[in-house]
């Protein structure tokens, strides 16, 4: 377990975790049922950020931005990546395996584009409003990203290609794992609003059920799930918590 830890921090972050030396089915699944554990180190991360910047008096929208910009840079960026990779694949027409090829290719298209503008405007804008004592929302959203990678990799979701992350790491993770996980966080968001303690719940749910809906999407449209997918449920389930938390 310590192993698929270091590799989750590896993968996941710039940290300077030393590398694992030999990565298998096993070290990889451990990595992704913990990777809600790094994003409880992002969120925290991100959170303290914006109470720092709150501070400061910085413009609410700008010290979004900061931290959006901060999150990509300790994240190496590569589940924006895989957002856009995965948008640009899912808008093509044709087979899967066109679809595919093109999400390999590296060059970001029209719909990545769009997708990147949204996801990163909207998170932005998400931020900035959930400073002062409203950050339990961030740590969450955060959280709750890397807790839809458990849902990708679910028992009988297969990869979409023979080689990749996703065939490392598909079909890794049993029921259990992204239940439990998400029932910690609705568990624990209802302190996001003490005025209004359903709203974190719910987020979780709403966002969870996307997750869901995405990943077999990408399932019907991929033949199964690759790492970029990986990345895009991360910040679409992120965005979505964001969003609903701003609600109310």
């Amino acid at each position: 377990m310590f192993s698929g830890a270091r590799l989750a921090l590896t993968w996941l972050t710039v940290l300077p975790a030393r590398r694992h030396p030999h990565v298998d089915r096993v070290s990889a699944g451990q990595a992704i049922a913990l990777a809600p554990l790094v994003g409880l180190l992002l969120g925290l991360v991100a959170a303290g950020t914006l109470v720092i910047l709150d501070l400061t008096h910085m413009p609410d929208l700008l010290a979004g931005i900061l931290t959006v910009g901060l999150l990509a840079a300790l994240t190496r960026g590569l589940h924006l990546d895989g957002l856009a990779d995965t948008a640009d694949g899912l808008g093509t027409y044709g087979p899967p395996d066109r679809a595919l090829t093109v999400m390999r290719d590296g060059g970001v298209g029209p719909f990545g584009v769009i997708a990147l503008i949204v996801t990163l405007g909207a998170q932005a804008t998400a931020f900035g409003a959930l400073t002062g004592d409203r950050w339990w929302a961030v740590v969450i959203a955060v959280t709750a990203g890397r807790a839809a990678f458990t849902l990708c990799c679910l028992r009988g979701v297969p990869a979409a290609r023979p080689d990749g992350l996703g065939a490392l790491v598909a079909g890794t993770q049993p029921p259990a794992v992204p239940a439990v996980w998400f029932a910690v966080l609705v568990a624990t968001s209802t302190v996001v609003d003490l005025d209004n303690p359903w709203l974190g719940p719910v987020a979780v749910l709403v966002a969870a059920g996307l997750a869901a809906a995405f990943v077999t999407h990408a399932r019907r449209r991929l033949g199964g799930v690759t790492g970029d997918v990986l990345g895009a449920a991360g910040e679409i389930t992120t965005t979505a918590v964001l969003a609903m938390c701003t609600l109310v």
